[in-house]
Parts: structure tokens; sequence; C-alpha cells
């Protein structure tokens, strides 16, 4: 290999790079062994743009365009100038390609619940999730900031970032907000806006933009959803004892013999009628039905009581004790009593089945 085809193969003519992945952010151009030759083509697509690092520091950023590196502010690095070096510059420098398109359908969502101060459901439990999208604003500052020296960024490496500020601002929105959780649904674009507005400063200071930000649900915890789903359904039903009615005549629809014992029951209602008809044909010399027989009602419950004196409690004791009590005066009319049922401690005279054992006994007298 002669001279000329050593040199030609030092020299990078065409300076480009073609993204075929979909999450690629930055990519360095690889010059390992190669020299960027005076008047090489810098070409940089739509969607990108080139940051020139030389020795370390940033020097330019090209836009879209067609570049031709030969001008005096453009590092000259070829290995022609350096013989000494054996063909090998000492000079670093570095083209990092950025890519400046959106990337989309990025997800976000709270890991925690937030707890939130409801004004009709006091503190509730929220959680909420939704996609959001970025671009790279200022590639200068991107790569300064958060890419540093990696030569190939993808989205990845930042959108755990990105989703922490997006989660700790919703939060801080949701509370300064005070929307009822029920209208919250109703307010999910205008809750979008606020949060990406203050997301906005916090991303600029990384070279970033955030063109869109979507709240897709916000939810509460399943055991209150399923009490809020309960109280939805008993507003449906409406009156209880309709429903009731037609769950009990569906039941009997349903069932295999429900027909058959539709027409029992009418069967017998029919035979009643015509059996209390016939009766009144018969008039007073006919068979007079059987009187009914009177069931007695259900005996009197009898209360027990508890007797408070001296910040001490005794009983039960019996209606029939109680009297004995007022008898020896161990039960006045100040007397605090209490029996299961009854709203608090009452004094004696007050409880209607008490102040009767008191009618039989004379007041006390006067100044007592």
């Amino acid at each position: 290999m002669g001279i000329f085809d050593f040199l030609s193969g030092e020299f990078i003519d065409v300076i480009h790079w073609t993204d075929d992945t979909r999450d690629t952010m930055v990519w360095r151009f690889e010059r390992e062994g190669h020299a960027i030759k005076y008047g090489a083509k810098l070409t940089v697509r739509e969607g990108q743009a080139a940051v020139f690092v030389h020795e370390g520091q940033l020097a330019d950023v090209f836009t879209p365009g067609l570049y031709m590196l030969e001008t005096n502010n453009m590092p000259i690095l070829t290995t022609l100038q350096h013989w000494d070096h054996g063909f090998r510059s000492p000079f670093k420098s570095e083209i990092y390609y950025v890519n400046t398109t959106r990337f989309n359908d990025l997800k976000w969502g709270t890991k925690n619940p937030i707890i939130v101060r409801d004004p009709e459901f006091g503190p509730v439990r929220l959680r909420a999730f939704g996609t959001y999208s970025v671009r790279v604003s200022d590639p200068a500052r991107f790569l300064s900031e958060i890419v540093g020296t990696d030569g190939e960024f993808t989205m990845d490496e930042i959108s755990y970032q990105i989703r922490n500020i997006i989660v700790q601002e919703f939060s801080r929105t949701i509370a300064r907000a005070q929307i009822p959780v029920l209208d919250m649904a109703a307010n999910t674009r205008e809750l979008s806006q606020l949060v990406g507005k203050e997301i906005a400063a916090q991303l600029a200071e990384y070279g970033l933009a955030m063109p869109e930000l979507y709240i897709e649900n916000i939810s509460l915890p399943p055991a209150v959803e399923e009490v809020m789903d309960k109280r939805s359904s008993m507003g449906v039903i409406g009156n209880l004892n309709e429903y009731m009615q037609f769950q009990a005549a569906e039941a009997l629809g349903r069932d295999g013999g429900g027909a058959a014992a539709i027409q029992a029951g009418l069967g017998a209602g029919l035979g009643m009628q015509i059996g209390h008809a016939a009766a009144a044909q018969a008039g007073p010399w006919g068979a007079r039905p059987a009187p009914a027989q009177m069931v007695p009602p259900p005996p009197p419950v009898e209360h027990v009581w508890h007797v408070a004196e001296g910040g001490q409690t005794t009983g039960p004791f019996s209606k029939a004790a109680m009297g004995r009590m007022a008898g020896e005066g161990k039960l006045t009319r100040d007397t605090y009593v209490w029996t299961p049922g009854q709203d608090g401690w009452q004094k004696a005279e007050d409880v209607m089945e008490l102040a009767q054992l008191f009618t039989v006994l004379p007041p006390p007298p006067p100044g007592a």
C-alpha cells in the first residue's frame, strides 16, 4: 500500500448520522483512528443538531444544513500537519449528534398514592398516570448538563428523572387546586396544562422541553371505589321497596316452578273468594263460619334498670325491685337511672315508667 493510499484512508470527507433507533438522544461521531480533513463536509439533517467539542470545550452548535469545515474558527485536525507525531494529532475534537425530534408516548405515573384533602370525602388517597412527550430544546446545555461524555445517550437514561419531576409537580398542583375528586375527570386538561407549566422551567435547566403532557386517569383506592359504586347503585335503584318486589317477581319467573306457584296462588285466592261468596248467600240459615280465634298480643317487655350513685353504678334491678327501693328511700326522684335503649342517664322522676313509683309517696316537704 502506497503512502497516498494510507493518507486517503486517514481522511474523513463526509460526517453524518442516520438514526435507525427510536430512543437515541445523543450519538458521538466515532473518529478513533481517523482524523477530520480540512474542508470536510458536515451534514446535519432535519431533526438533528451537531455539537462540536474541541479540546474538551464546546466550540459550536450546527443546526440542520451542510457545512464545510474549513474556516479558521474550526479546529484543523489532520495528520498531515503533524509529521513529528507520526500521523497522530495531539488535538482531541469530537462531534456529538443530538436528536431534536419529539420522543412521544412516554409513560408516567404515581408510584405511591398521593394524600389530598377533599372537601366532600375528607382525606383521600389518589393515584394518577398518563403520557408525555419530550424533546431537546438546547443541545449545548443538554450535552453539558446531562450527557457529558456518553457516546450514546438514550431516552431511558433520563426518563426516570423526568417521571419524578412530573409526579412531584402533579402532587403540588392537585393540593393547591382543591378540586373535588368527583370533578377531577372534567378538569384533567386544565390540570395537565398547570403541571406542564410548572415543569417547563425545571426542564429548561436540562436543555429539554415538554410539548405535551396528558393525565389519562385519576383513581381512588379500590375500597373507596367499591363504596362509591354501591352509592351510585342505590341512586339508580330509587324506591327500595318497589325494587325488592320487582326482584321477587323476577326470581319467581326464573324459578322452574314459578309459573306453577303463581297459578296455585291464584287458584287458592279464587277459591277463598268463592267460599266467602257462598257463605254470604247462605244467610242466617246457612252454615256460619267458625269464629276466628283471637291471638293475644305479645307480653310487654320488662325493663331492667341501672342506678348511678356516688360515681358508681349498681344493677340491673327489675321494676318491682325499684319499687321496693323507692319505698325504702334508697331510690329518690333525683336518682339517675338508665335502661337499655334509653338515651343517656336520666332522673327517675323524668322516666315515665318510674315516675309512677313516687305518686304513692308524698312529695318532699317544703324547704327540705
